[in-house]
């Protein structure tokens, strides 16, 4: 029988510049496993992270809008599937690892929030004491600890180090995880802007001059002129934009925050996903029974406000909803 994981191993050698990282000189697993005959190790990192349920639940997890009425606007998923793709672009074009890259961002917000970056306030307050929580971390919790019933998803460590590095400092090791990062905020500046003037939050005429004039005046004009800045950027090695479209971008980022994030409407519900996430939060740390036994386990482990956290934290929306409601909500009741 052929070794097709070879044959695909031999080809990255040909496709993948030297600064790229080929999956046969990856660093590897935490826990050892045989490799497979017909993937290699990034390509078995990018099943295990679609086929998880942390994967599944990002459907239902908010991007900016809560419970947004209408079919179009983001969720977390559609943000996740956006960035692989501005990322697979970026590292076909300057041939470093694609699927190095796609296992990145597709696994890059697994440990997200309900109620996107509202839910994670909450929850980073609520653990104050405890370390605070940050979503990059627990994607990287998901991806070691939470998982398959306790499990873990054994992902490859450059993978692993791309998840928590595509936001916080420092940059991450390989040039494919710097590449996810630059290409989350691409995505989401662009098409949180987007739902925002799909929502009436915004008009596209309302945008700074200083953006459109150097980024472009419509949507896909200024993914494109980003993405393509990036990639004439990265020629010479290093995963950065230029002095104007990083400009520009800071520009946007910092309207975009005042305009859209920091906008009452937007953040109208969030004093109520604080008291929604806080009350699971406590009724599960005074009763860590009722949490599955995976999170029973961490709490054995690590403590009954840690597995607290991470269960609310693996909720969807509507599920969490759901629970607030069994638990706090009376049900209603008929008198025969």
């Amino acid at each position: 029988m052929c070794n097709v994981r070879l044959e695909l191993e031999e080809l990255e050698r040909v496709l993948v510049c030297p600064r790229g990282v080929l999956s046969a000189n990856s660093k590897g697993r935490l826990a050892p496993e045989p490799e497979s005959s017909s993937r290699t190790c990034f390509q078995r990192d990018i099943d295990r992270i679609t086929h998880s349920k942390a994967f599944r639940r990002l459907k239902q997890k908010t991007q900016v809008f809560l419970e947004p009425e209408g079919d179009h606007y983001r969720t977390r998923l559609t943000h996740t599937l956006e960035v692989t793709r501005i990322a697979r672009t970026i590292s076909r074009a300057l041939r470093l690892n694609e699927d190095l890259t796609e296992a990145i961002g597709l696994g890059h917000d697994l440990g997200h929030t309900p109620f996107g970056h509202a839910g994670e306030r909450a929850l980073n307050e609520l653990l104050a004491d405890d370390g605070g929580f940050r979503h990059y971390e627990q994607s990287l919790r998901v991806v070691d600890i939470i998982e398959k019933e306790g499990r873990g998803l054994n992902l490859t460590m450059e993978v692993r180090d791309g998840i928590l590095r595509h936001t916080c400092d420092p940059l991450a090791a390989t040039l494919e995880g710097q590449v996810v990062r630059l290409a989350d905020k691409t995505a989401y500046i662009n098409h949180d802007v987007d739902d925002a003037i799909r929502s009436g939050t915004l008009r596209e005429e309302e945008l700074p001059c200083q953006v459109t004039e150097v980024l472009g005046s419509r949507y896909s004009q200024r993914i494109n002129t980003i993405v393509e800045d990036i990639i004439s950027c990265g020629c010479d090695g290093n995963i950065r934009m230029g002095e104007d479209v990083g400009r520009a971008v800071d520009i946007f980022y910092s309207f975009l925050y005042e305009r859209v994030y920091k906008n009452p409407i937007v953040k109208g519900e969030e004093k109520k996903v604080k008291g929604l996430l806080s009350g699971i939060f406590d009724y599960y740390v005074k009763n860590p029974e009722k949490m599955s036994e995976e999170f029973r386990e961490i709490a054995r482990r690590e403590g009954v406000r840690r597995a607290a956290a991470d269960y609310v934290a693996g909720m969807t929306d509507p599920y969490a909803i759901e629970v607030y409601n069994n638990i706090f909500v009376p049900m209603a009741w008929t008198v025969k």
